[in-house]
């Protein structure tokens, strides 16, 4: 998956960019989602028979990871279902260490000999590459927590609603908007349920079961006299819930300036959707953006963007150490910027935290896949560089004696490695509305939602595109416009950031599939944070072909 392609999720690739990319996973039928599979007690057993052969062929550590990925999307445009996928994936993955070296294997065949197979095979892995290893594996002691279980808190599994329920839902959100002025529109929304068991030499024994589910759509209103046409894509976010997400609430709507609505935690997907086309409507005659030096206030379903790809990607250690070179580049982030205790990455209102704990976010669980639970840090404190992402591994080389919990495999066939936790913006302290960030803005521009994008390989000169803006002129809003993209580089950027609302906007952002890694693994990631003011930022003009 190309960087480029990150969260362009719209017409028929819609379905494709949400959907889990599982191997060996196997369509089912939909009454196989209610079969539990095996208990603990039998996960358990083929746990040490695994461990047991892998330690019995010369492995000082090892790890096992049986999971069971069951996911379900649906797709429609218009009046029609497009397509309905219900599929499963079974297996286990063993990492092992032998002579100070990394081996995993991965098999399909969940048995006491299936897995004492594959723990043969990953020793035999570790012992070939330690013929190349010029350092031993240095991983941070994690102590042994004995049985332990978590499951993300859902009100309603959305594995349990019938397939009639959600397409009515999107046919629905389609009729809707077509009666609101669309001349197109696709939906979809996808489900995802994660059962995984972790069990290690170390002691753990790790039942979880993660929850996270995804509806979108894009609206596209064709101007019929030229020939243009105009999208916005749903504003919402991909989150770690039950369908409880898409049972509206008031309590969870967020009056915003010139008659928005915002949703948090409950999507009113309906709405948002006549909504979209109304909008997709008024952009064909807003006005071209003059280009030039603005104050920008960025929405989270915008800023979430922008924080995924200069903040979140460019604190991954082993990006910062160069072992990502080859997918999306390195870091501008160095280790002689962190060790100076002083690098100004932001302003002192910036204060970046990761967090594996925070409720309805999709990488939020009890535990990562190296048996590490589940914490907070920051890496961002006061606008200065304080800390990084990193594995059990890795962290020696941080002069830091536990792991940070944020080891993930895409799934239970591929080896588990360093993958971006949630990362966020802390909200402002002080109470402050998006209104009122607004009044004091003289010459601005307020951006709504994720457009298009382009960062360089060191995570440092980027360009930003969005889904809506609207020109601030003297405190108020004086109208949309379009054709807008913002130009800056990461420290530059987040040293203008001056005012952050307070945790009445806070709301999250996400994506399902976040690439990393050669071969590729993709992961589901949130980034929460308020309406944010960043000053004198230069925004570009896009249409070329005005401009040509």
């Amino acid at each position: 998956m190309k960087r480029k392609d990150f969260l362009q999720m719209t017409s028929l690739g819609m379905g494709a960019m949400m959907a889990p990319n599982w191997m060996f996973s196997q369509p089912i039928d939909p009454s196989e989602f209610f079969n539990n599979g095996m208990d603990t007690r039998q996960k358990k057993a083929l746990a040490d028979a695994a461990l047991n052969e892998a330690k019995s062929k010369g492995a000082t550590y090892a790890d096992v990871r049986i999971g069971r990925n069951l996911s379900q999307s649906i797709a429609t445009r218009e009046t029609r279902v497009q397509s309905i996928s219900n599929n499963q994936s079974f297996g286990t993955g063993i990492r092992v260490i032998v002579n100070g070296t990394w081996g995993f294997a991965a098999t399909n065949e969940v048995t006491k000999e299936g897995v004492a197979k594959c723990a043969r095979q990953a020793v035999a892995i570790a012992k070939a590459n330690s013929k190349l290893q010029k350092e031993p594996v240095q991983l941070a002691p994690q102590k042994g927590l004995g049985e332990k279980s978590w499951r993300t808190p859902i009100e309603t599994n959305a594995f349990t609603i019938p397939e009639k329920d959600k397409i009515d839902l999107l046919l629905k959100v389609n009729s809707e908007a077509l009666k609101a002025g669309a001349t197109y529109i696709n939906s979809f929304l996808g489900f995802v349920n994660e059962q995984k068991y972790f069990a290690s030499t170390d002691g753990s024994y790790i039942d979880q079961d993660i929850h996270r589910l995804a509806p979108d759509f894009t609206v596209t209103v064709v101007d019929k006299a030229t020939g243009k046409f105009k999208t916005r894509n749903a504003f919402c976010a991909p989150m770690g819930m039950g369908y409880e997400y898409l049972y509206p609430k008031a309590s969870e709507k967020i009056a915003g300036p010139n008659g928005l609505v915002f949703y948090r935690y409950a999507y009113d997907m309906v709405e948002d959707a006549i909504t979209a086309a109304q909008q997709a409507k008024e952009k064909h005659t807003a006005k071209s953006v003059a280009p030039g030096e603005y104050d920008l206030v960025l929405d989270p379903n915008h800023l979430g963007l922008t924080i995924h790809e200069s903040v979140g990607h460019s604190t991954e250690l082993d990006r910062v150490l160069g072992y990502e070179a080859n997918y999306a580049g390195t870091s501008f982030a160095t280790l002689d910027k962190w060790k100076s205790g002083k690098f100004n990455f932001g302003s002192k209102v910036v204060n970046i935290v990761a967090d594996r704990t925070q409720r309805y976010f999709l990488n939020t669980v009890g535990f990562d896949d190296e048996g590490v639970p589940a914490k907070q840090w920051d890496i961002i404190k006061n606008g200065i560089l304080v800390n990084y992402q990193a594995t059990r591994d890795q962290v020696h080389m941080l002069g830091q004696k536990e792991g940070h919990g944020c080891s993930t495999a895409e799934d239970w066939s591929k080896v588990q490695f360093q993958r971006m936790p949630n990362v966020s913006l802390r909200h402002g302290a002080n109470p402050l509305s998006v209104d009122d960030m607004i009044k004091g803005v003289e010459k601005g521009i307020y951006i709504l939602g994720r457009g298009s994008y382009s960062i360089d390989q060191q995570r440092y000169n980027f360009q930003f595109g969005g889904q809506l803006f609207y020109e601030i002129e003297n405190g108020k809003i004086t109208g949309m416009i379009e054709d807008v993209a913002y130009q800056s580089n990461t420290q530059y950027f987040w040293n203008q950031c001056v005012q952050i609302c307070d945790e009445k906007d806070y709301r999250c952002f996400g994506t399902f599939r976040d690439g990393k890694g050669e071969p590729g693994q993709v992961s589901a990631v949130s980034h929460g944070c308020s309406t944010t003011r960043f000053n004198r930022i230069n925004v570009l003009n896009t249409n070329t072909a005005k401009s040509a």
